[in-house]
C-alpha cells in the first residue's frame, strides 16, 4: 500500500521532525528501493495506491506494475477492501515504510499462511508491518474494524477481528515514523 509522495500527504509524523518536504523526499525513495527489491516471480506486486486518481496516474511509481486505488475510509478499511476484492489465494499485505523488507521476508509470510489462516509481521511499536490472509474462505465482515490505529493496540486489536484465525507471526521489522526511527536505520 502506498500514498502519493506528496509533501504534506505522506509520513506527516516524520515530517513534523525533519519537515514536510524531506519526509516526502525520504517516503519516495524508500518505496522506490522497496519496490525494486520485492520484485520476484514467486509473487505477483500489485500497487494499492492513494490517493486513488493520483495514484493511479502517478509518475512516480513503476509503469510496469500494476496498481488499484486504496478507496475511501481509514486504514482499516483500505486493506480490507484489498482482502475482500483480490482473486482466491493468498494474500500480504505491506506499507512502503520499512527498510527492512526483503523478499525473504516476504517468502517466509507467504510459507506461514501454508499452514494458518493469517499471518502479522509485528512492528515494536505495537503495529505490524504486514498481513497476510490465506483466503480460502472470505474474510469475517467486522476485519480490522475499531482498530486504535497509529497506537500500540493496533496488532492486538487486529488479531481480534480474527477471532477463529490460526494466526502465526513473522520477524519483527520496525517502520520509520519519526526522526529518531530514521537515525536507527
Amino acid at each position: 500500500m502506498l500514498k502519493e509522495p506528496k509533501p504534506g500527504r505522506v509520513k506527516t509524523r516524520l515530517g513534523r521532525d525533519i519537515g514536510m518536504t524531506a519526509s516526502a523526499w525520504w517516503f519516495r525513495h524508500q518505496s522506490s528501493a522497496l519496490l525494486k527489491r520485492l520484485e520476484d516471480p514467486r509473487w505477483d506486486l500489485l500497487l494499492a495506491v492513494a490517493p486513488d486518481r493520483a495514484g493511479l496516474t502517478s509518475r512516480v511509481w513503476p509503469s510496469h506494475l500494476p496498481r488499484i486505488p486504496q478507496g475511501q475510509g481509514d486504514l482499516g478499511a483500505r486493506m480490507a477492501r484489498q482482502f475482500y476484492s483480490m482473486p482466491p489465494g493468498p494474500v500480504c499485505i505491506i506499507g512502503a515504510d520499512i527498510p527492512g523488507i526483503t523478499p525473504a521476508r516476504i517468502n517466509e509470510a507467504f510459507r506461514a499462511l501454508g499452514n494458518h489462516d493469517a499471518v502479522f509481521g509485528p512492528a515494536p511499536d505495537g503495529g505490524f508491518w504486514l498481513v497476510g490472509l490465506k483466503r480460502n474462505a472470505p474474510p469475517p465482515p467486522s476485519l480490522f474494524e475499531n482498530v486504535r490505529w497509529s497506537t500500540e493496540h493496533a496488532l492486538a486489536d487486529s488479531r481480534a477481528t480474527l477471532p477463529d484465525a490460526k494466526i502465526d507471526t513473522v520477524a519483527t521489522l520496525a517502520d520509520v515514523d519519526t526522526a529518531a526511527d530514521l537515525a536507527r536505520v
